[in-house]
């Protein structure tokens, strides 16, 4: 048998290879206030935790959520205030707030210090995939990949 997991972290908190060394490691380190409000009508965009399950917690309003499995299987739910949903580790999977009034707040919690964050449409779409190999693989054409690619450019 084999069995294989995160390694005891040696060290009370692990500091990303991506913080800045000019930031300080404060309060504001260990606080995300990202979750205050899901805004109604906004969406977290499929992605995916390579290293981690997560475990959804909605403590207000409601939250439409999914993932796919290996076999290209949908697992949707709506979630309400209490309500939790787990989404296994790798798997691609989204959260959506589709009421256009109210916001939702929720919680994530993972499974790992370094859980790390796949977005699917920037890793698709702004990594400099030749857009001929993506027009192909989406069954479309050169034109519409570059507009799905313009939509998703860093605003400067």
């Amino acid at each position: 048998m084999v069995m294989a997991g995160d390694p005891d972290i040696t060290t009370d908190f692990i500091v990303p290879m991506n913080y800045s060394a000019n930031k300080a490691v404060d309060g504001n380190f260990f606080t995300f206030t990202g979750l205050r409000n899901f805004p109604a009508g906004a969406i977290n965009p499929p992605h995916t935790h390579p290293r981690s399950a997560e475990l959804l917690l909605v403590l207000k309003g409601w939250l439409n959520v999914g993932f796919i499995d290996t076999n290209n299987k949908i697992y949707k739910q709506t979630l309400t205030a209490g309500d939790m949903f787990v989404f296994p580790k790798g798997l691609v999977h989204y959260q959506s707030n589709d009421d256009p009034k109210q916001p939702s707040t929720a919680i994530s919690a993972f499974g790992s210090a370094n859980a790390g964050t796949v977005s699917v449409p920037l890793s698709v779409f702004t990594t400099g995939i030749d857009d001929t190999v993506l027009a192909k693989a989406f069954k479309t054409d050169v034109a519409t990949i570059q507009k799905l690619k313009a939509g998703l450019a860093p605003k400067a």
